[in-house]
């Protein structure tokens, strides 16, 4: 059987940031305007007051200090607090396609080689531009690969199940190269007006290279085992879709965007997290003492501590769980393929890690890898 292997990552960053002082003087100026144009119905009891947010709060709650965002203007503009991108011609390559394109370039240079060289693609992301053609032959074409591509999304696990789609196709021979690409433009989903949630995303695009280990050109991590699971809950949800037109309500439902229930996520995620984690390492006959690294979804630092320390069975000690939530926030399904990209270089061969994604579903995704 043709073992898989992961031989180079990419990472597209946007070339602008907003901090969390940015993005509270914006929330701040909005929330004063709403509460101001609301004034009688706020004394009477009928509309909630928005409070102010702060860098603080937000530090506090996340952990994050500044995300990447293709516009920040239109986020930062308190009468619109969301990005503008402005539509592109049917001939144009999509936004979403010019982002996965380049972090697959970065991704193939470092495996050394080239787009015509792959024959399976996968665009693995939480929200994706259009239904259809799929993003994913789009990026095919744009490569000059061959083969054959296509879309999914997991949510914020995309990435990690695309990745076990991808090794299992090499395994069984139905594809012998494969980019599996995560362009996510959370700006878009998110709703930036919503205090509890308007820090929490940013944008960025991932892109990895699974190709038989044996084929290996240069530095590989060898996919020794991959699980994915998931288990129904609305709590995470966007009820956007393409039914929308038909509904008879059409003014903008808060729904329509990333809604989440905090505190039920968090109180069901993690257990499910740890223990999909160590019955993953238990099946494969590692220990957590075998763990080298811990690459996990970076969606809040208090949950990916919690994680950490059930798995390992102690507090993580500096660099078995890097974070990149400051930088980035939370990029959805890219949040532990930047965390991987970033912090493996250093691991030496026969050393092992566990890429772990987790979200909306609930879904859950590991792959465990060792340097070879």
């Amino acid at each position: 059987m043709t073992h898989p292997a992961i031989t180079g990552t990419g990472v597209f960053t946007p070339a602008q940031s907003i901090s969390n002082d940015e993005l509270v003087v914006a929330f701040n100026a909005y929330a004063d305007r709403f509460n101001d144009a609301h004034a009688a119905e706020i004394a009477a009891g009928e509309v909630e007051p928005k409070p102010h947010s702060s860098a603080d709060f937000i530090l506090q709650a996340s952990g994050i200090e500044h995300r990447y965002v293709m516009d920040k203007e239109g986020v930062l503009d308190p009468d619109r607090m969301y990005p503008r991108l402005d539509p592109r011609r049917d001939d144009a390559p999509s936004i979403m396609a010019e982002m996965g394109l380049d972090a697959a370039k970065k991704a193939l240079e470092q495996a050394g080689r080239d787009g015509e060289e792959i024959d399976l693609v996968i665009c693995a992301a939480s929200n994706h531009e259009r239904p259809y053609p799929a993003v994913a032959i789009e990026i095919q074409q744009l490569l000059g690969a061959g083969g054959f591509a296509f879309d999914m999304n997991v949510a914020c696990s995309s990435a990690t199940f695309g990745i076990q789609a991808a090794a299992d196709m090499i395994r069984g021979g139905s594809a012998r190269r494969a980019l599996v690409v995560s362009p996510e433009i959370c700006s878009g989903h998110l709703e930036w007006r919503d205090r509890d949630c308007h820090f929490i995303f940013g944008d960025v695009a991932t892109a990895v290279v699974i190709e038989p280990a044996d084929e290996a050109k240069g530095t590989r991590f060898d996919v020794v085992s991959t699980r994915c699971a998931t288990q129904y809950s609305n709590n995470i949800r966007n009820n956007h879709g393409f039914l929308r037109p038909v509904h008879d309500q059409m003014e903008d439902r808060r729904d329509m965007r990333f809604m989440q229930n905090g505190r039920k996520v968090f109180k069901e995620v993690l257990p499910l997290v740890s223990a999909h984690i160590a019955g993953h390492l238990d099946s494969a006959g590692w220990s957590a003492d075998d763990i080298k690294r811990l690459w996990l979804h970076q969606a809040n630092k208090a949950m990916n501590d919690f994680i950490g320390k059930k798995v390992l069975g102690r507090t993580p000690e500096d660099g078995e769980q890097p974070n990149i939530l400051q930088d980035y926030a939370n990029t959805s399904s890219a949040g532990s393929i930047i965390a991987f990209s970033q912090n493996s270089d250093d691991l030496a061969p026969g050393e092992r890690g566990v890429i772990c994604s987790f979200g909306a579903g609930y879904s859950v995704g590991s792959v465990l890898v060792e340097r070879a």
